[in-house]
């Protein structure tokens, strides 16, 4: 039996895990999601002796299920290779009084590795099945991450295109640096001047829009995404979690069924929805920890049950987090309302119009095992310190975001349960702004110098995607206002 896919705004939109991840967004604007959350068929003694890819098989197999063994096997053996610089793929370290799941030893040296290395063979492959003739246009928004590690994954890949747009002045010197200059005839960079909200509702909007698609179909091409919209970038995102609990029951550190907390930097609400879905499949999840930065939306969502976009957006040195309308939590809302899609349509209505919701107290008591906690650009740079003066070991500033709320969450609840920190970007990926919170005196100008002198106080090996962007050339100048986005997009698959 294949497990099919609903749309969160029209429950009688119904595709197959390969439709949904050709699709990426469904056309009436929802979000698919899974009609059920498939429970695990291996007892976790199994799993537990399983390597990292042959954990993702047993975990995707049973979400991608109209893909074939050899399929989904080929796409993950393409997926979890050398690009990697540990054979673990996601090591697990304890850390004081923690576990760090660092999920940063990909290609671009981020967490979008773990599923952006995979989608484009799922994606391929899926187009393949369904007889999709015309070439696949990626149409990205990206805060940070997600742009160079789907620029990565998809550069060159025969039958596709993708073009990134991302707020000019809204990402990291090194985010930007690893986007501009992208190699592969196939990839366009834009920076927008704006944020990333923007850059999101641009792209969405474009999703949405009929007359294009049809001017697209006409020029033989079919948008795609490979933002956490799309169900093929969220389903990777499970496996971690699950082999995260495997990892800790092989290492004698958790007794069977024994549950953990994971503390999750959130932005988009992607990677802390994979770990719900995990916890929903059987792993033994206790609390799933949202941190925020100082754009707490989410935070004061778990507080009143209310979303309100309508505030200040701040540029901070969490710059992934930096989000106002997390995309993600509509699959959230869907599955709290019941899998109710009416009521789903009329919550993202009201966020669309006036910028703001409120669930209802059923709605609420459905949160359950769900905490919120944020943490302020100061208190961010204290948690780099402390972990590192305490352990010697040094994170990122979204990391410290989680590390920070960890802290704070213990200090409240003197909570005893185990919990991992779901360390999502190297440190080299913010080199200056971990120097500074480390109070480093002279810090140099230049992004290498200043990976050369975070080298020298962590003891830690320059990752290779800094030490490939040091002499790259930019191929990507192209900048706009975003109300000429979709000309842009237009201009660069020359349709009229």
């Amino acid at each position: 039996m294949n497990l099919m896919y609903r749309s969160t705004r029209d429950s009688s939109n119904r595709v197959t895990a390969s439709q949904a991840v050709l699709q990426g967004l469904s056309s009436d604007g929802g979000l698919f999601v899974p009609e059920t959350i498939p429970v695990l068929s291996k007892t976790m003694e199994e799993l537990s002796m399983f390597d990292y890819r042959e954990l993702a098989y047993e975990v995707m197999k049973l979400f991608l299920t109209d893909y074939t063994e050899e399929e989904l096997k080929d796409s993950i053996n393409k997926a979890y290779d050398d690009k990697f610089d540990t054979s673990e793929i996601a090591p697990l370290k304890q850390v004081g009084n923690a576990y760090y799941l660092e999920l940063f030893h990909g290609a671009t040296i981020a967490f979008k590795d773990m599923a952006l290395s995979i989608l484009p063979h799922l994606l391929t492959k899926s187009a393949k099945k369904n007889n999709v003739q015309e070439e696949i246009v990626i149409l990205t928004a990206t805060s940070g991450d997600t742009g160079k590690a789907a620029l990565a994954g998809f550069a060159d890949v025969e039958g596709t295109k993708i073009i990134v747009f991302y707020p000019k002045d809204g990402v990291s010197s090194v985010q930007e640096k690893q986007m501009v200059t992208q190699q592969g005839d196939n990839t366009d960079v834009i920076g927008i001047f704006g944020n990333f909200d923007d850059a999101q509702t641009g792209v969405k909007r474009m999703f949405n829009n009929t007359e294009l698609a049809k001017r697209l179909k006409n020029a033989g091409y079919l948008f795609s995404s490979a933002n956490s919209i799309n169900i093929g970038r969220l389903v990777p995102q499970i496996v971690y979690y699950v082999y995260s609990y495997a990892s800790l029951y092989k290492k004698k550190q958790v007794s069977l069924g024994e549950k953990i907390n994971f503390v999750v930097p959130t932005g988009n609400f992607g990677n802390i929805l994979a770990a719900y879905y995990a916890k929903g499949m059987g792993v033994p999840i206790g609390k799933l920890i949202c941190a925020s930065n100082e754009n707490k939306v989410l935070f004061d969502f778990f507080q009143t049950g209310c979303y309100d976009k309508n505030r200040e957006f701040i540029l901070t040195e969490s710059p992934s987090m930096d989000i106002l309308v997390s995309s993600n939590l509509e699959r959230l809302i869907y599955h709290i309302a019941d899998c109710d899609s009416q009521k789903t349509a009329e919550f993202m209505n009201a966020l669309s119009s006036n910028g703001t919701y409120e669930i209802t107290e059923s709605m609420k008591a459905n949160l359950e095992g769900f905490i919120g906690g944020w943490a302020s650009e100061g208190e961010t740079r204290e948690a780099i310190q402390k972990v590192y003066s305490e352990n010697v070991y040094v994170i990122d500033t979204h990391t410290a975001v989680a590390a920070s709320v960890y802290q704070g969450y213990i200090n409240e609840t003197k909570d005893a349960t185990k919990s991992v920190i779901v360390s999502t970007a190297s440190p080299y990926k913010f080199a200056k702004s971990v120097l500074e919170a480390l109070q480093i005196k002279e810090i140099p100008d230049d992004d290498y110098e200043q990976a050369i002198l975070l080298n020298k106080v962590s003891n830690t090996k320059i990752p290779k995607a800094v030490e490939e962007i040091r002499s790259a050339p930019v191929l990507h100048t192209e900048v706009c206002e975003t109300d000429k986005m979709q000309e842009i997009v237009e201009n660069i698959l020359k349709i009229i």
